[in-house]
């Protein structure tokens, strides 16, 4: 449990972390500008309303920037009483997805959850994100030196990968599953007194995946596979991401367009709302794609800046997470970093078409209400945990 403050003594707030406010507002706004440029020719066609995604968009936005202000004010140590709760009920809501008509289908994936009501559509992988983040640092406190042991290891990997595993077999999203067990991953090298067995793992890892991608180009890359004949889309993916030219017809397309798209915005690019690619020919492109018709309008420089802010962002919360009043509040806000940080790798190195695609949208930039909504419930937590540091002298 966490440290109480001495009987009699009142705290007070000693900070607050603005530079983490005003570079999420940034990053929003960023957002916000690119999603109209790269949406509204779409929204046009399809809803006859140019701004359809973009109105949508900045609505939930603004409310979600209100209601992180709003948590922010709360102690972020009531998280400890309830994460248990969020951890079941994430698991009770992607058992849904699957197993209840409420499970909604969007884009070939089973993922979302309907209540009737559009406005409650949502992924519950994404509250499952915010258990892994709360509940994994509260029992690492409860369990104290247990940490240490085998068995201590063993049991938070277990929750941890409990979580995962709900995430890839409920609502068959490998991606969340893959991050989940990266924060989970983390928070333990945290708290765990011999780090570098996790470094020489980690090492290890580095190395397969090496190995892997060397193996899995020599013996799969040139082969002529008709993909009608392949069941699983996870092996189309990265047949699709070993050559995606000859695998253009089905599934390379979209990616090939991406690197076009990249490929011809130079330095400085073609110029706000002057992409070509956004046209049509790279499908979705509001969504996980929209880093491609950043680097197009406003080339690699563009990117460069938008690679800056979420830098930025990764270094206030580190600040935040290094400073923390206590441990706990320490853990939740280096999973928030963990979290972000792994989100805008993957979603860039499938744009530039160095790993396989995940789905993955980019932090606060891509098209979703699930996700902004969720991202900022995690500034929240983080804002809150910064209004609790204290610089004595």
């Amino acid at each position: 449990m966490p440290k109480k403050e001495k009987k009699g003594k009142v705290f007070k707030a000693e900070y607050y972390d603005f530079n983490l406010v005003a570079v999420v507002i940034l990053l929003i706004c960023f957002g916000m500008v690119m999603l109209y440029s790269t949406s509204a020719y779409t929204a046009l066609v399809k809803d006859n309303n140019d701004m359809a995604y973009f109105a949508k968009q900045a609505i939930i936005s603004a409310c979600s920037i209100v209601g992180a202000l709003a948590v922010s004010k709360l102690d972020y140590h009531l998280l400890y009483y309830v994460s248990g709760m969020i951890y079941w009920v994430s698991m009770g809501l992607m058992a849904l997805v699957k197993f209840s008509p409420m499970g909604v289908e969007v884009n070939g994936a089973k993922r979302w959850l309907n209540f009737g009501i559009d406005a409650l559509q949502f992924q519950p992988a994404e509250v499952a994100k915010i258990a892994a983040i709360t509940f994994i640092p509260c029992l690492i406190m409860k369990m104290g030196k247990e940490v240490a042991t085998r068995k201590g290891f063993w049991k938070l990997m277990a929750y941890g990968g409990g979580l995962a595993a709900a995430a890839l077999i409920f609502t068959d999203n490998l991606s969340t599953a893959i991050i989940i067990g990266a924060i989970t991953g983390f928070m333990i090298f945290i708290a765990h007194p011999n780090q570098k067995m996790f470094l020489r793992i980690i090492l290890v890892l580095a190395v397969l995946l090496l190995v892997g991608r060397i193996v899995l180009q020599m013996t799969l890359g040139d082969m002529q596979l008709d993909m009608t004949n392949v069941d699983s889309f996870r092996l189309k993916r990265v047949l699709v991401w070993l050559n995606p030219e000859q695998y253009s017809s089905a599934g390379g397309y979209q990616i090939m367009q991406a690197l076009y798209a990249i490929g011809s915005g130079g330095f400085f690019g073609k110029g706000l709302g002057n992409s070509v690619q956004k046209l049509g020919p790279v499908p979705e492109a509001q969504n996980d794609m929209i880093f491609s018709i950043v680097c197009e309008e406003l080339g690699v420089f563009g990117g460069l800046v938008i690679i800056v802010l979420f830098g930025y962002l990764l270094y206030r919360l580190f600040f935040i997470a290094q400073n923390a009043r206590d441990f706990y509040g320490s853990l939740m806000v280096s999973g928030i970093m963990v979290h972000i940080a792994l989100q805008v790798i993957l979603n860039i190195c499938v744009v530039l078409n160095w790993i396989p695609t995940t789905g993955i949208t980019l932090p606060f930039v891509s098209y979703g209400g699930t996700s902004i909504v969720f991202l900022m419930a995690e500034m929240g937590i983080a804002l809150s945990v910064s209004r609790q540091i204290y610089f004595g002298k």
